[in-house]
């Protein structure tokens, strides 16, 4: 069939066309059909399908990091107690009011008894912080080496918290012994619980 044959196919006998015409003919009307039910009713329900499909891979990521801390509730649960119970005992540590005085005299004790000599003992002013206060205490000793790690390590041992900060160590000569004699300045600091009132 040549071009000239297909120009004088006649639209109201289509019925008497030849039958690789009318193949190619339903072929171009499927292929139309096909195209304008792509166009006006699947392109928009493909690009929803495909934003449910992202929002699914949401949902799922979101739903196993759930389902892994649900998983894990008792656990949490658990360590919160013991967290609970661990800064409980750490307050407890820190000294109330009535205390502070009796922790003043430990701290100096426990300097006289590594063998140091005071020069300065001097408890500053409360600073507030957060939930607790601070106490600061400008401290100058002399002694030996040793005694300053016994007097550091006995600090430690206390029942409450004590720190030490700011330490300046300087040589201040020789004692009879021979023994070199250094000055230590520091700061030890003790904490004071605040209760609800900021007291």
């Amino acid at each position: 069939m040549n071009l000239n044959e297909l120009h004088q196919l006649d639209f109201n006998e289509i019925g008497q066309w030849p039958v690789p015409v009318k193949a190619a003919l339903v072929l171009i009307l499927c292929g139309l059909v096909g195209f304008a039910w792509y166009w006006f009713l699947s392109k928009d329900q493909l690009a929803s399908l495909d934003r449910e499909q992202r929002q699914e891979k949401v949902l799922k990521a979101e739903f196993e990091q759930k389902q892994a801390k649900v998983v894990n509730l008792d656990k949490y649960k658990q360590q919160l107690e013991e967290m609970k119970q661990s800064f409980g005992a750490m307050l407890r540590q820190l000294p109330n009011k009535t205390e502070v005085a009796s922790l003043l005299v430990d701290v100096s004790q426990t300097g006289l008894a590594a063998g140091l000599e005071f020069e300065l003992f001097k408890p500053g002013g409360e600073i507030s912080r957060e939930f607790y206060a601070e106490l600061p205490i400008q401290v100058e000793v002399q002694g030996g080496y040793h005694e300053f790690g016994n007097f550091v390590s006995g600090l430690a041992a206390l029942p409450r918290i004590v720190t030490i900060h700011d330490v300046e160590i300087t040589p201040r000569g020789r004692g009879k012994d021979g023994a070199p004699i250094l000055a230590m300045k520091a700061t030890a600091k003790t904490y004071r619980y605040l209760d609800e009132g900021g007291k």
